[in-house]
């Protein structure tokens, strides 16, 4: 599953399109408040601007106890440069 956890105006600049993976938008201020929506036997890639605040995330997740986990190095930039030149660069 792809995390996505850029706030949402950044969501409605660019985002990913699920294909072939789920993909959930949690913001990160308010991934504590909704751990109970992910799954920790789930594997999980964090996904955000640049990478930044995904790694941060990422080892919050870790610290809860969280396993299958990995941050998405360049973030949605990245993505777009590297996957998908349709997303939207900002």
């Amino acid at each position: 599953m792809v995390l996505d956890v850029r706030e949402l105006h950044e969501l409605q600049i660019a985002s990913v399109t699920a294909n072939g993976f789920m993909l959930m938008a949690i913001p990160m201020g308010t991934i504590p408040a909704r751990l109970a929506e992910l799954d920790p036997d789930q594997p999980i890639a964090c996904l955000c601007h640049h990478g930044g605040r995904s790694m941060q995330v990422a080892n919050f997740l870790q610290s809860r106890g969280f396993e299958h986990l990995a941050n998405i190095a360049g973030g949605i930039h990245a993505w777009s440069a590297e996957l998908d030149p349709r997303i939207a660069r900002y």
